[in-house]
């Protein structure tokens, strides 16, 4: 990623001021084509103070003030999502015409970084953790579906990108949903998504939002956002994070040559807001082919509560699905609380577990690989060493 510079430097070197804030970007911590780019920056006030750790996420998909309106329409919408499981926006930044969205920068890691050190160790996260943090992420989306503007009118909202890369999981065990960046939203004066254009991340999509191009829906003006898209295409889209929890696998990966012969459903022109392993229309019809007999396969091996808290939300249709985010928490709650348990898993054991995970993943010579997208959650290879990396690692 180019980014300016005053002195000609790397981003990892970029200093500026914006909005009364001086800001000195330290490194990169997500720098991958598949999700977000996000630097990692101390900032303080411009006439002096504390410094304090933040992650900056540039407006990559727009320019100028379109850029900065984006980035600005972020942080007004966070002022409505208000939850503990919501991980803080704290505002904007402008540099030479590339805006950035300013994120607090808590202790911890993206679910995607504790599934591949788990991958990596040949271990699976406890169908307890996997269950605690799509309770959790459950729990903060259906905040997110009732939020409601200044005014007090609905927002309609709904995230649109839920995937692992969305999901931190605290030092503390406390699980956040991060970037709404991508949300569909009824606030007044966003600027409208170019109908070529699909937000969010393909491979955790819900049908029904691939369905605009196959069976448009009358009045539909935008075929990649239905007329009644709710937030019930977010419990899909954590349906498909439980499941890649349990299985230590992407669901969609399938075993055999099942989709091979569907014919293309995408027309060429379409591109996804972030790039993909697999074309998007490869992952579309892998979406809209996963009904019930491929999550009741791919599940069979599951405790039968799970089976079918997956098997709800993961139904092809909306109306089939969990009505509310809410409705998905209170089961996977019951699951962890079920009476043959001690005491209900909760953040305590959380981060037990994710600690001693990144305790075994940290030894270097048990791991083949190096996997993971975020920076700095484990020791970096010699190959891989980022000159001054080091200076702000949790």
């Amino acid at each position: 990623m180019s980014q300016p510079s005053d002195s000609g430097g790397s981003p990892s070197q970029l200093t500026f001021e914006s909005g009364g804030y001086l800001y000195s970007i330290q490194r990169p911590l997500v720098s991958h084509p598949d999700y977000d780019t996000l630097l990692l920056s101390s900032r303080q006030l411009a006439k002096g103070g504390p410094f304090k750790l933040v992650v900056l996420k540039p407006v990559l998909l727009e320019h100028g003030r379109e850029a900065r309106t984006r980035a600005m329409e972020e942080v007004r919408l966070s002022k409505s999502l208000r939850h503990r499981n919501i991980a803080p926006v704290l505002g904007s930044a402008v540099h030479h015409e590339v805006a950035y969205v300013v994120m607090d920068m808590g202790h911890g890691r993206f679910l995607l970084s504790l599934m591949d050190a788990a991958v990596s160790v040949n271990r699976k996260l406890t169908h307890d953790f996997a269950a605690y943090v799509a309770a959790e992420v459950a729990d903060a989306l259906d905040c997110a579906h009732r939020a409601v503007d200044e005014e007090g009118r609905p927002l309609h909202l709904v995230h649109r990108a839920v995937g692992p890369m969305r999901i931190r999981v605290g030092d503390d065990g406390r699980i956040q949903l991060t970037n709404f960046g991508a949300a569909y939203s009824e606030l007044l004066g966003r600027i409208r998504t170019p109908p070529d254009l699909l937000r969010g991340d393909p491979a955790y999509i819900a049908p029904e939002i691939l369905l605009g191009f196959c069976k448009p829906e009358a009045s539909q003006t935008d075929p990649l956002t239905p007329r009644k898209l709710d937030g019930r295409a977010d419990v899909f889209s954590l349906g498909l994070v439980l499941l890649e929890m349990l299985l230590a696998r992407y669901p969609l990966d399938p075993p055999d040559t099942l989709w091979l012969d569907v014919e293309r459903r995408f027309p060429p022109e379409v591109r996804g807001e972030r790039s993909s392993l697999l074309p998007l229309e490869t992952l579309a019809n892998r979406v809209l082919h996963f009904g019930p007999e491929e999550v009741q396969r791919a599940a069979e091996e599951l405790p039968a509560p799970l089976q079918r808290i997956l098997s709800k939300a993961l139904r092809p249709h909306p109306d089939e699905r969990y009505q509310t985010a809410g409705q998905m928490r209170d089961e996977l709650r019951a699951f962890l609380g079920r009476p043959e348990q001690r005491k209900p898993f909760g953040a305590k054991e959380a981060k037990a577990e994710a600690n001693a995970l990144f305790h075994q993943a940290s030894d270097l010579e048990r791991l083949g690989a190096y996997p993971i997208v975020e920076r700095g959650v484990l020791p970096l290879p010699p190959d891989m060493t980022l000159e001054g990396s080091d200076e702000f690692d949790d």
